[in-house]
Formats: C-alpha cells, sequence, structure tokens
C-alpha cells in the first residue's frame, strides 16, 4: 500500500472512531438518559464502545501512535463542529424528545453511512478508490 493511500486509511479510521466516540458520549450523557428507554440506551452505548475499542485496535495495527495522531487532524476538525453544533441544537431545544428523536434518527444515518464506509475499506483493503 502508498504511503498517501496509507494515510488516507489512517484517517478514515480515524473519522469513524472519532464519529463512534462522539456518538458515545453524546448517548451518555444525564439528559439523554431521560429521553431514551433505559434498556435501549445501554444497549447503544454498550454497542458503541464496543465498536470504538475495535477501531482504536485498527488503527494501532494499521500506522501506530504518531500516524494516529496525524490521521485525527484536518476530517476530525469538521466532524467535532458537527456534534458541537448538535450539543447547541439540544441545548436551544432545551433537550426535548423531539429533539432527541431527530438526532438520534440523524445519528443512526450517519452511523449507517460510517458502517458502510468501513466495509468498504476492508474490502478493498484500504483503497477507497477501488469499486
Amino acid at each position: 500500500m502508498a504511503e498517501g493511500d496509507q494515510l488516507q486509511e489512517v484517517q478514515t479510521i480515524s473519522v469513524l472512531h472519532e464519529m463512534l466516540q462522539q456518538s458515545f458520549n453524546l448517548f451518555h450523557t444525564e439528559c439523554s438518559f431521560a429521553a431514551l428507554d433505559t434498556t435501549l440506551a445501554e444497549q447503544l452505548r454498550t454497542g458503541l464502545h464496543e465498536q470504538m475499542e475495535d477501531f482504536h485496535a485498527c488503527l494501532g495495527q494499521v500506522m501506530g501512535e504518531e500516524a494516529s495522531a496525524l490521521g485525527r487532524m484536518g476530517p476530525t476538525l469538521a466532524l467535532n463542529r458537527y456534534f458541537h453544533g448538535i450539543h447547541v441544537y439540544l441545548k436551544e431545544e432545551e433537550y426535548s424528545d423531539c429533539a432527541w428523536d431527530i438526532i438520534r434518527v440523524e445519528i443512526i444515518r450517519a452511523l449507517s453511512s460510517s458502517s458502510s464506509l468501513y466495509k468498504r475499506l476492508k474490502k478493498t483493503d484500504g483503497d477507497l478508490n477501488s469499486p
């Protein structure tokens, strides 16, 4: 795998890991407990935590700590702004059940896209430009 392809793989895995981390943090707040069924919320948090650990291990295998930090620089900044916007929206809506429903659907959509991207990454051995 070429160095540029390897960096692209590291960045992709870093972004997916960050998305899982941010989603986990979002659904681990006290406000989410009131809006979500307790059993469902716990299952969601457990699943997100397990996936984060898998991505973290995958990142370590791909490049190691130095490249891991490098892969998190650019793309994750946009992701952090995205989740900041979610927190602002929830606060503006006073963490209403309706706002949580909207966010839950948005996060499920984003995680579904992430899952597809990860499967494609694994299928093409890191080359995201492959068919």
